[in-house]
């Protein structure tokens, strides 16, 4: 093969979930009535952006060789935390300062620090203690529930403050600020895998842990790190969630775990580790989302979004496998 030819089908095997979203689109637009306008691209992008940054905190430690099935349940234990402190009604006790804008930067470093802290509980396990990421993991993904029920009683703390709520209310281009945040982040940590040493040895270790250990890289940092950045992203999502929907409910978030894996899946990250990159996990939300909003603007029922999901995981799969074995052929 010539080198040209090389670098084309390398290019298109990176970016083949954007040739898919492009796709996407473009058949919905020529089928289904009223999607190809600027209000439903919009609507999209704004639906994208919670799922998106959870999503990047379970592709980074999925991209080192491990697992997260825990930060569905940090999303919505940051949520709870950030609206029983800062929302007026129902179980929330309406906490404010003066002046006024600080709530936001407040109420951020709350969640964030429960999701930092559950992080660095489940990568000192994993990384200290040598036990399975998925078990672990899986059992924070109950617990860490099961403290959000415990925290509210099963009942829901509403109305954020607005010094908070203007964040989803606020809109710029027709799009609210809570998804340039998503934006933002993508932009931010994809930066950080391509361009920086912690994103270089994140990607070492995914591929070959034993290997890298005998480079140099310091392993246990590296692994602790992706954890707790894992656990911190997770809560910012839950962060934003919360300033959606002005509060939060002991339910909040269930089943997004399961969405976040398909996009992380289905945007090319390898579950084998050390193959990767965000930008195409961020095409992989988008696509779910325009799918999900092709299906409610068709008014099918609500089950055909599993339905297509779970198959799109499926189809992710078996690219991936195809992917390296033309990976395999070309070295």
């Amino acid at each position: 093969m010539q080198p040209n030819q090389r670098r084309s089908l390398e290019f298109v095997l990176d970016n083949l979930v954007w040739f898919m979203l492009l796709a996407v689109l473009a058949i919905f637009s020529a089928t289904v009535p009223n999607y190809f306008q600027l209000g439903i691209f919009a609507n999209i992008i704004e639906q994208s952006s919670v799922l998106g940054v959870m999503s990047i905190g379970l592709a980074l430690v999925i991209i080192a060789g491990h697992m997260d099935l825990s930060v569905e349940s940090v999303a919505a234990l940051s949520a709870m935390a950030t609206s029983i402190l800062f929302a007026s009604s129902g179980i929330g006790m309406g906490i404010t300062f003066t002046p006024g804008w600080l709530v936001a930067p407040a109420s951020l470093l709350v969640g964030v620090a429960v999701g930092a802290v559950i992080g660095a509980l489940n990568g000192y396990l994993v990384v200290k203690v040598k036990m399975n990421a998925f078990i672990v993991t899986l059992s924070s993904f109950i617990w860490v529930r099961g403290l959000v029920v415990a925290a509210s009683g099963g009942r829901s703390a509403q109305n954020l403050a607005d010094e908070v709520r203007w964040l989803a209310i606020q809109r710029v281009l027709g799009i609210p600020l809570t998804a340039y945040i998503a934006i933002l982040c993508f932009v931010g940590f994809s930066f950080m895998m391509a361009k920086t040493r912690f994103g270089r040895h994140l990607l070492l270790i995914g591929g070959n842990e034993n290997a890298a250990f005998r480079a140099g890289i310091n392993v246990s940092k590296v692994l602790m790190t992706a954890f707790i950045l894992s656990g911190a992203i997770a809560a910012l999502a839950g962060w934003l969630l919360a300033i959606r929907t002005s509060g939060a409910t002991a339910n909040l978030g269930t089943g997004m775990l399961f969405n976040a894996f398909a996009a992380v899946v289905i945007g090319g990250v390898s579950l084998k580790g050390g193959v990767g990159a965000l930008p195409g996990v961020y095409a992989g939300v988008l696509l779910l989302s325009s799918i999900n909003t092709a299906i409610n603007l068709m008014g099918l029922p609500a089950h055909y979004t599993q339905v297509i999901h779970g198959l799109l995981v499926l189809a992710a799969v078996l690219l991936d496998t195809l992917k390296q074995t033309i990976r395999k052929k070309l070295a």
